[in-house]
């Protein structure tokens, strides 16, 4: 690797933007670190020191190695802070817990919140707690003023951090799609100036896409207070409930008019998304001991209250051999190696990390949750001679991520027969999950002889600013944004400062073999929408 932190075996130089980066959000000033590599050293020494005794040593040698060849990007939280003095939580994701229905409930959660993100973690918040506008309140006889206006408050303490320094902060508010202020939650976002620290989600339950189908009326409803017996009733499980509770309905809408609103929202202000929460549920690996009810910021990563998550990815474009040549490959054995040693890094960060909150700590140590995933997946399909969107482009990702699961349950496998399982195993249940009955006859084989090290392992992240600090390779599992832009990012100040950026596989392309771009560099608005959801679609059933 070349001394400023070039791609192994690139022919590119580390970018102007990409330095950028480093010194800005990863370099620790404070110990005088001096190159990119000397914060890989940093950063592989301190995770290692998480397996003690002998084993350190190589541990650290073989996270160093996948880190200085960008095969794998850590979470930045990871990046800026293991190994540092500063008190930082090394956690990307964290939901944070219910939301109490009273001042004192609230107030603390926001207290927790502001906490949390003072650390450095993103947080996720359910409001579905929070009584509707205009609730009279039986103890106080006070006047609801609902979620929403709660958020504000949300809203403002995140801005209020941001202005203490460069790093954005970020926060997701979910609501359920059966609470009576949904529509006022769903609209929010069409007014200018509203809840801009917030991305907004909303829970759609099974039920709900049911009546969608059927055009049904929906009713919306929220659980009764002791001694109310107005309305119609009906018992559902609600977020902060342990079982299903008594919910009075307030009043009925139709399905589709509801599901109108979300799509027309959605569309004029990109907000909000929507989380298929009962699949959710179904899905989640610890669906015996957890109901989850939102994500962290971005999405990728469902949680249940208190939880909390480490982020690492896989650079895909330097697992490929004779890049856009006739025998282009994925270097398979390189890649399941690193999936290995990432899952090693990852489970050790998990130990190693502070948290903000006890809750968070005991949570993430039952569990041990990490977030492996992928980056730069345009790019390498490019490097391939594949386009994104292409039929074989598809296919050859689904292949990667698959190849990538397996890998990954293999070595958390590995780790706990060294280390043991995480605590809340429970072999049978966590077996009979529908995620882990489709993994291959060996992985479950494993599991049930020597249990697994991690409750979850796989997520896939946005990846923008690690992406950038990897000569700006594409994003995630995202199209190519553009060949060529202007990306403006903050310097140490907050100052927004303008680079030119080159896409990294087109600026290999240009670099070693010159002439016109190939037909498989197609950018995400050249693609039509099917393209993007044959992709997620390809991707997630692994």
């Amino acid at each position: 690797m070349a001394a400023e932190g070039a791609l192994a075996a690139s022919p590119l130089q580390w970018s102007e933007i990409s330095r950028h980066v480093w010194e800005t959000q990863y370099r620790d000033a404070a110990a005088g670190e001096r190159s990119i590599d000397a914060t890989w050293s940093r950063v592989a020494s301190a995770a290692a020191s998480a397996d003690g005794g002998a084993g350190a040593a190589d541990a650290g040698r073989a996270f160093h190695e996948i880190l200085r060849g960008f095969r794998f990007l850590p979470g930045g939280r990871i990046l800026a802070g293991a190994g540092t003095a500063a008190v930082r939580t090394l956690a990307n994701c964290f939901v944070m817990g219910p939301i109490g229905d009273s001042i004192e409930g609230i107030f603390t959660r926001l207290k927790e919140s502001a906490v949390t993100m003072q650390w450095g973690g993103g947080i996720g918040c359910d409001f579905s707690t929070l009584r509707p506008s205009g609730a009279t309140a039986q103890t106080s006889g006070s006047i609801a003023s609902g979620p929403v206006s709660f958020m504000r408050i949300w809203d403002a303490m995140c801005g209020t951090l941001l202005s203490t320094g460069a790093r954005r902060g970020a926060m997701m508010a979910t609501l359920r799609c059966d609470h009576p202020d949904i529509e006022a939650f769903v609209n929010v976002k069409r007014e200018a100036g509203q809840l801009r620290n917030f991305n907004l989600s909303v829970q759609v339950t099974d039920e709900f896409m049911r009546a969608l189908a059927a055009n049904e009326d929906w009713p919306l409803l929220f659980p009764r207070e002791p001694g109310d017996t107005e309305g119609d009733c009906v018992d559902i499980r609600w977020p902060g409930y342990d079982v299903s509770v008594p919910c009075r309905v307030w009043r009925r809408v139709p399905a589709r008019e509801l599901w109108r609103r979300i799509v027309d929202s959605a569309y004029d202000s990109a907000e909000p998304g929507v989380l298929f929460v009962d699949r959710i549920n179904r899905e989640n690996n610890l669906w015996y001991r957890e109901h989850i009810t939102s994500t962290n910021p971005c999405g990728e990563v469902p949680l249940p209250p208190n939880g909390a998550c480490t982020l690492g990815s896989l650079n895909l474009p330097t697992f490929v051999r004779s890049p856009f040549g006739v025998r282009a490959e994925v270097d398979f054995a390189a890649l399941e190696g690193t999936v290995a040693t990432a899952v090693r890094f990852l489970d050790d960060i998990v130990t190693l990390s502070k948290y903000p909150l006890p809750e968070q700590r005991a949570q993430a140590h039952a569990t041990r949750r990490i977030g492996l995933g992928v980056t730069g997946l345009a790019d390498a399909l490019c490097m391939l001679g594949l386009g994104y969107g292409s039929d074989a482009g598809t296919a050859a990702a689904a292949l990667v991520q698959e190849r990538i699961r397996d890998a990954a349950y293999r070595a958390s496998i590995a780790l706990a027969t060294e280390k043991g399982a995480f605590p809340a195993f429970e072999r049978d249940a966590y077996l009979a999950g529908p995620f882990v009955a489709r993994l291959p006859a060996d992985i479950r084989d494993g599991i049930a002889q020597h249990g697994v090290r991690n409750s979850h392992l796989l997520a896939v992240a946005p990846t923008g600013t690690i992406s950038l600090l990897a000569n700006n390779v594409s994003s995630g599992v995202e199209p190519i944004f553009s060949v060529e832009s202007e990306r403006k990012v903050l310097d140490a100040s907050g100052e927004r400062q303008t680079y030119r950026v080159v896409d990294y596989a087109a600026a290999w392309w240009r670099r070693e073999r010159h002439g016109p771009l190939p037909a498989t560099f197609v950018t995400a608005a050249e693609l039509p929408p099917d393209a993007h959801l044959a992709m997620l679609a390809a991707l997630q059933p692994y």
